[in-house]
């Protein structure tokens, strides 16, 4: 694994808000945790390699930067009549079907209940999310192709 790989893999974890990722190989333990402390969001990462490995000359640790996950604002209080649609599952977001077919809703469209709004990959299978309200979308909270969390916050539906 070299370091390119390694920072393509902080950049994923930062941004998809898991807690901590384990990962060995043969000749690398890696280890990715995040942290919140109150507002601010904090990553730290630490790299090990085991004593035994052959490196032609010592190598002084590389120190990686720290990189901020991105901070999601809560609505404002003015939304507060808004409802949340959130991810019932941890995997990836879709916006669209598939990559050649139009996107499930926009913001500004109206929404029944039981209308799709999204498919969250998990596992190889690919989950339909439905609505449970019917409204109209306000806001889209998640970028497509983002992974997503449990209970992490996708829309924002105006039910009136």
């Amino acid at each position: 694994m070299d370091l390119k790989e390694i920072q393509n893999l902080i950049k994923f974890v930062a941004n998809s808000g898991v807690a901590e990722v384990k990962l060995e190989m043969d000749d690398v333990k890696i280890t990715i945790r995040t942290t919140l402390e109150g507002n601010a969001t904090e990553t730290t990462y630490v790299q090990q390699m085991p004593a035994q490995s052959a490196l032609p000359q010592a190598a002084a640790p590389q120190q990686i930067a720290p990189v901020a996950a991105p901070v999601v604002e809560a609505p404002a209080v003015e939304n507060s009549h808004y409802i949340t649609i959130k991810s019932p599952i941890i995997g990836t977001f879709y916006r669209k079907p598939s990559p050649d077919k139009p996107m499930f809703v926009e913001v500004g469209k109206t929404i029944s209940k039981g209308d799709v709004l999204c498919v969250i990959e998990a596992m190889k299978l690919f989950n339909e999310i439905e609505s449970e309200v019917s409204g109209k979308i306000v806001k889209i909270l998640v970028d497509d192709m983002s992974p997503v969390e449990f209970d992490q916050p996708l829309f924002l539906v105006d039910p009136s």
